[in-house]
């Protein structure tokens, strides 16, 4: 095992060469290729951004100013936040192609305590992003229903928040079908992507150009109905829309070549995103006037405005296909972070370990089951905002964390080398600490709450029995 200096502090860092020895003997199965990880990155990014959050900002909300047609910006100014990140990602997945994502860069680049920080976030971030994408699909789901005339009662399609609301059964429903595809592992899931992802891109395609017919100019105006103060608001929001290729990032150790496929999947992805979003929030708000979109169904409301109730209930019935890939995407982040976490000692070694798919069965019904609960109680907007601070506040780890390592590790192999340093790098990081800051204090709240629960179980498990402690059972095993 490589030396450390002080291996007592929490800030001890986990060496490279070690990370890529462990990741060899991982016993996650080697099936993901670079149009797999594209697919899983693009699956993660576009989904409920286009199908339900475009829509919900853009009409407001009881706590949040109507958008209006400027949501357009709220999307650019998250996408501008979320591509200095991205650079940032890629530099560190070409180096360390590894299971964990952030909180193996957290790791490896100013300590265990930053880690821990990271990967206890992303472990409650990943799972509401699932739960928060459930919510979004039942919205579709019911106005695919009501295209038939169908309509679901409001105590088992609404959370308690909503009149004569009880709980989300669609959602929960939803979750647990996605573990189970999880569940089957990683080379069926990329399978899946692929024919997922490419009906989501010509189901957008299809409702940008069929849209363009329908636009009404004079729906652009006022563009910021409330000024400049709700954009920048949306866009901590919608933030949620254009990140994912974090997640995808966690597959790093199941890819054929995660060295230089890591890289580029993260860089395609997101640009295949921003060009999809860029469309469709001109088509939905040109279309429909941002005070009657539907803020849980968006396009199905849009296209039934215009007279072409058949269209919205093929677009509810894609919609809700393609955005499952949103969820798998994200349920098979919070696995590989978990699974990185106890394999490293800071989490019982039970949570690590893997069938004869590879796949790490119980912290992925752990977790599937831990989204569901959530869908089934919470609004999508509290749950958005949960998910958004955790996201930010990893996206800052990162570019921190490749900005240390680029002066403090500087001939550390790279396949890739993010531009214009550290310019870049602290542009994520202010970008992402705004965004956070536009978050409602209910949130920080919630926030900081799970970092204090986190807190503790890092000084009185995690701690103690991370391999990189010397006095750790597991240490001495290792040796």
């Amino acid at each position: 095992m490589a030396r450390v200096a002080n291996p007592y502090s929490i800030w001890r860092r986990k060496p490279v060469d070690e990370i890529e020895e462990e990741s060899g003997k991982s016993g996650l199965k080697k099936s993901l290729g670079l149009w797999q990880l594209t697919a899983i990155g693009v699956g993660g990014i576009v989904g409920v951004g286009v199908f339900s959050l475009a829509g919900l900002v853009a009409h407001g909300d009881a706590n949040n100013p109507a958008v209006g047609p400027a949501v357009l910006i709220s999307f650019l100014i998250a996408g501008a936040a979320s591509a200095a990140a991205a650079l940032s990602y890629a530099e560190f997945a070409g180096m360390v192609p590894r299971a964990g994502s952030a909180y193996t860069y957290g790791y490896v680049a100013l300590g265990e305590a930053a880690g821990w920080f990271i990967g206890w976030d992303l472990l409650l971030e990943y799972i509401a992003i699932v739960a928060v994408v459930a919510i979004g699909i039942s919205g579709y789901f019911d106005a695919f229903l009501s295209g038939f005339g169908v309509h679901l009662p409001d105590w088992m399609s609404q959370t308690a928040d909503s009149p004569g609301g009880l709980i989300n059964l669609p959602a929960i429903v939803i979750c647990l079908l996605v573990t189970f595809i999880l569940s089957r592992g990683t080379k069926a899931l990329g399978r899946f992507e692929i024919i997922a992802v490419a009906l989501k891109i010509l189901l957008i395609l299809f409702i940008v150009g069929l849209g363009l017919f329908y636009i009404n100019t004079n729906n652009y105006s006022p563009f910021m109905p409330f000024g400049f103060g709700p954009v920048i608001a949306g866009s901590a929001t919608v933030f949620f829309a254009v990140f994912g290729y974090d997640a995808m990032s966690t597959a790093a150790e199941e890819s054929t070549d995660g060295k230089k496929h890591m890289p580029k999947a993260i860089v395609l992805s997101l640009i295949i995103a921003m060009v999809l979003y860029v469309g469709a929030t001109l088509v939905l708000t040109g279309m429909q006037n941002y005070q009657d979109i539907d803020p849980k169904a968006g396009f199905a409301s849009a296209f039934t405005s215009v007279g072409l109730p058949v269209i919205a209930t093929i677009i509810s019935v894609f919609a809700v296909i393609s955005i499952i890939t949103v969820m798998l995407t994200f349920l098979l982040g919070v696995t590989r972070v978990w699974f990185s976490m106890s394999r490293d000692g800071l989490l019982p070694k039970w949570f690590s370990q893997v069938d004869r798919r590879g796949v790490p069965q119980r912290v992925t019904w752990i977790a599937g089951v831990g989204s569901a609960v959530l869908a089934g109680i919470f609004p999508i907007r509290e749950v958005a905002d949960l998910t958004n601070i955790g996201i930010l506040a990893a996206f800052v780890v990162v570019c921190v964390s490749v900005i240390v390592f680029r002066y403090t590790k500087p001939n550390t192999p790279r396949t890739f080398r993010l531009p214009w340093m550290p310019v870049v790098p602290v542009f994520g990081v202010l970008a992402s600490g705004y965004l956070i800051a536009q978050l409602h204090w209910e949130t920080w709240l919630r926030f900081v709450v799970w970092l204090i629960v986190g807190l503790v179980v890092y000084f009185f498990y995690g701690r103690k029995h991370s391999l990189m402690n010397p006095d750790s059972p597991r240490h001495q095993l290792k040796k």
